[in-house]
C-alpha cells in the first residue's frame, strides 16, 4: 500500500523539529531580512518608515516555526524596531510614529504566538487523527504484500480522496483450512456510506473464508453480509449498495476456483503470455435474491510460477480528457516481462499517464497474486 501509512509523532518537540526549521536556519533568515530592511532604510533616508516591514516577521515566523521560535522573533522585532526609533528619530514630531510603531509590533508580535500556537496544537491533533486512521486501517486493509503457504499477493492501493486511507474498493487474503482464499471488491458509489460497506464485506470475509468449506458458502455469508447491511443503511435513511468482487481459492491442487459476483474478470500471466479465465460473472453481492441462478464455481489452471492478476475498474474505466478507455489488455500484455511484484505498479503510473496526471475519478486498486509451491 503506497503513501498511506504515518509514524506517530511523541511530542510536540518531535513536530516542531520535522515540520520547523533548525535554530540556525531561523536566526539567519531573521538576521538577513533585518540588515536588508535596514540597508533600505538607509538606501531611502527613510529608516522608521522601512522598520515597518519587520513588522510582519512574527507573523511569517507563526506559519513556519515553533511557539518558542516565533517568540523569539517577536522579541527581536521589538527591540529592532524600538532601538532604530530611539536612536534615529528625527525631532520630537517623530516621536508619536514611533511609540506607535512599538506598540503595534508588540501587538502584532503577542498575536503570532497566539496563532502559532493555535497551529501546532491543530496540527498536534490532526496527527493523533491520521495515526488514529492508520492504526485502523492497517487492521481493515491489511498491508501489502500479503504472504500465504500458496501465493505471495502484492499491489497498488489508492483511495480517490487523497485524505481517505480506505475507499470503496476492498481486499483481502485469508489462509484458512481449506487453502488461500483471495478477495478483491468494488463497492457501488463513493462516499462514507460506500465505506460502510466495504467494512461489513470484508469483517464477514475473514470470518467466513475460515469457517466454510466451500466457495458458494462463502459468497452466500458475503451475500447475506451486504443484505444485512443495507438493511441497517434503510433505516438510517443511507442508500443501499451492492459489491461486484472476485473470490479466489487456491490450495495444493494446480487449478484455482473462482467466483465471479459481477466483477472485472481476472488476467492470468504464465509463460510469457496472458489470458483470460473464464469467469462467467454472475450477480454482485447483496443482489443474490434477485437471481434465479446459483452461485457458480469455475475451476482454471493456475501453475506454480503463473500470476493472476486482479483489478477494480479503476483502472479499466480510467478515460484520457478525450473519454477514450485506458487500453488495460494491450497495456497488461506490453508489460509481461515485468517482475509480478513492479506490475501494479507499472499499471497505476501509466494509467496516470493516459490521464495526463488529472484528478483520480475513481479508487484503484491492483493486485498481483503469485503462485508459489508449498514446500
Amino acid at each position: 500500500m503506497t503513501g498511506i501509512r504515518r509514524s506517530r509523532r511523541r511530542s510536540t518537540g518531535a513536530l516542531d523539529a520535522i515540520e520547523a526549521p533548525d535554530n540556525v536556519e531561523m536566526l539567519v533568515g531573521v538576521v538577513t531580512v533585518t540588515l536588508l530592511v535596514e540597508f533600505l532604510g538607509v538606501v531611502s533616508g527613510s529608516p522608521v518608515w522601512h522598520l515597518g516591514l519587520l513588522i510582519f516577521l512574527p507573523s511569517t515566523a507563526s506559519a513556519l516555526c515553533t511557539v518558542g521560535q516565533t517568540r523569539f522573533v517577536a522579541v527581536w522585532t521589538t527591540l529592532v524596531i524600538t532601538l532604530t526609533t530611539v536612536v534615529r528619530r528625527e525631532g520630537d514630531g517623530r516621536w508619536l510614529d514611533g511609540i506607535l510603531l512599538v506598540l503595534f509590533t508588540i501587538v502584532l508580535g503577542t498575536t503570532s504566538v497566539y496563532a502559532c500556537h493555535r497551529r501546532i496544537n491543530r496540527e498536534r491533533e490532526m496527527l493523533r487523527l491520521r495515526s488514529t486512521a492508520a492504526a485502523m486501517q492497517r487492521h481493515i486493509l491489511h498491508p501489502l504484500p500479503l504472504v500465504t503457504d500458496d501465493v505471495l499477493v502484492n499491489g497498488v492501493y489508492e483511495p480517490v480522496q487523497e485524505d481517505r486511507l480506505v475507499g470503496g474498493d476492498i481486499y483481502d487474503v485469508v489462509a484458512s483450512p481449506w487453502g488461500t482464499r483471495v478477495l478483491i471488491g468494488d463497492v457501488q458509489g463513493k462516499g462514507l456510506a460506500a465505506v460502510g460497506a466495504a467494512f461489513a464485506v470484508i469483517g464477514a470475509f475473514r470470518e467466513a473464508a475460515y469457517r466454510e468449506p466451500t466457495l458458494t458458502a462463502l459468497v452466500d455469508a458475503l451475500d447475506a453480509a451486504v443484505v444485512r447491511h443495507n438493511m441497517y443503511a434503510e433505516q438510517t435513511g443511507d442508500d443501499e449498495r451492492f459489491v461486484t468482487a472476485l473470490i479466489i481459492g487456491v490450495d495444493t491442487d494446480t487449478e484455482a476456483q473462482v467466483v465471479n459476483c459481477g466483477h472485472v474478470p481476472p488476467w492470468l500471466v504464465h509463460d510469457g503470455g496472458v489470458t483470460t479465465p473464464d469467469t462467467d460473472p454472475g450477480v454482485p453481492l447483496g443482489l443474490a435474491e434477485l437471481s434465479a441462478e446459483p452461485t457458480t464455481v469455475h475451476w482454471f489452471d493456475f501453475p506454480a510460477g503463473s500470476t493472476l492478476l486482479l483489478t477494480t475498474d479503476g483502472l479499466t474505466e480510467t478515460r484520457d480528457h478525450d473519454g477514450t478507455f485506458y487500453p488495460a489488455d494491450d497495456r497488461v500484455t506490453s508489460r509481461l516481462a515485468l517482475p509480478a511484484t513492479e506490475l501494479p505498479q507499472a499499471l497505476y503510473e501509466d494509467a496516470r499517464a493516459f490521464t495526463d496526471n488529472a484528478a483520480q475519478h475513481d479508487d484503484f486498486a491492483v493486485l498481483t497474486v503469485r503462485r508459489t509451491p508449498r514446500v
